[in-house]
């Protein structure tokens, strides 16, 4: 079977736009987002505040596909600060540079991922406990969160175990 190009495009929202661009609201419809999103981006230097050439600024289309990647990059957990040094690097930047931020962008991933699941663990432990145990002893889910050890003496809950979210 012959191998086909996949369409990577992301789907457009119709713009009747002229060469000198988008307006802010037309713009962040078309990216999805809110105006004040736009806004944080600006203010977060992520993206240009274009210049006004009158009473209403102009964004370039290409903004949208911009806004798209930093969406997309903080929905895989990036920071702003991280997705800010990838868009430096996009442009004839060093690939080990942006490996190396992807690559500790997924560690971080990893950590969260072993963290949930020894909280899930416990967690379940402490529901089959509380199930099983009388209803004239204390549940064991209020004394495990209170003593951070399990009625049985088993495991003890993780303190600040809290999943670290950049």
């Amino acid at each position: 079977m012959p191998k086909t190009a996949v369409n990577c495009a992301s789907a457009t929202v119709p713009l009747d736009s002229d060469a000198a661009g988008v307006t802010i609201g037309k713009l962040a419809r078309a990216a999805e987002v809110g105006v004040e999103t736009v806004r944080y981006y600006q203010r977060r230097r992520l993206l240009a505040v274009p210049h006004s050439g009158g009473a209403v600024r102009r964004y370039p289309v290409a903004t949208i596909d911009r806004i798209r990647f930093i969406k997309r990059s903080q929905d895989l957990g990036f920071s702003l600060e991280e997705i800010r040094e990838l868009m430096r690097l996009e442009h004839g930047g060093s690939r080990g540079a942006i490996r190396k931020i992807a690559g500790a962008r997924l560690t971080s991933i990893r950590e969260k991922l072993t963290t949930l699941r020894q909280m899930e663990k416990v967690l379940s432990e402490l529901l089959c406990e509380c199930e099983h145990t009388a209803t004239a002893e204390p549940c064991p889910i209020i004394a495990a969160l209170s003593t951070g050890r399990t009625a049985d003496g088993g495991h003890s809950l993780p303190v600040g175990g809290s999943i670290p979210m950049a």
